[in-house]
């Protein structure tokens, strides 16, 4: 499975773990995006290139709990958003999972070891659903 991720961290360095940690779990072949902040993801974000979102919160300009709410709220297209923080208290999860609407939560400091714990039902979910599109679209072709 291919996935356009884009990798969204205040901290160069924090972007260049999160995309080897994806690279190195192997649910998927990655191609990514960066992006330093919440606005600079805002003009990045095309629902139509980006499949999956990893997101820091804390971040100049916009949280990533803000972009996720904005998002939510316009976007046509739920593309999974996953975030990647130190904001590790249950309430904070709550809010990001229930509130704001994250698809997926991973604490740092991380091992590739969890993050791909985290994401493997998120990962069998896309997997199921692309399968699905695919033979609708061929079933479609072939009645066509």
């Amino acid at each position: 499975m291919k996935i356009r991720a884009l990798v969204v961290d205040d901290s160069g360095m924090m972007r260049k773990m999160v995309m080897r940690a994806l690279a190195e779990s192997r649910l998927a072949q990655f191609a990514f995006t960066e992006a330093a902040d919440g606005a600079d993801t805002l003009a990045k974000f095309n629902p139509d290139q980006i499949d999956m979102a990893f997101v820091d919160w804390n971040m100049p300009n916009m949280s990533g709990i803000d972009f996720v709410k904005k998002l939510r709220a316009t976007s046509p297209r739920r593309v999974p958003v996953i975030l990647v923080t130190s904001e590790s208290t249950m309430a904070k999860i709550e809010e990001a999972l229930d509130q704001a609407g994250a698809d997926g939560y991973v604490c740092k400091p991380f091992t590739t070891d969890v993050l791909k714990q985290k994401l493997t039902p998120l990962f069998e979910k896309l997997a199921a659903a692309q399968a699905k599109k695919g033979f609708f679209s061929k079933l479609v072709a072939s009645i066509g």
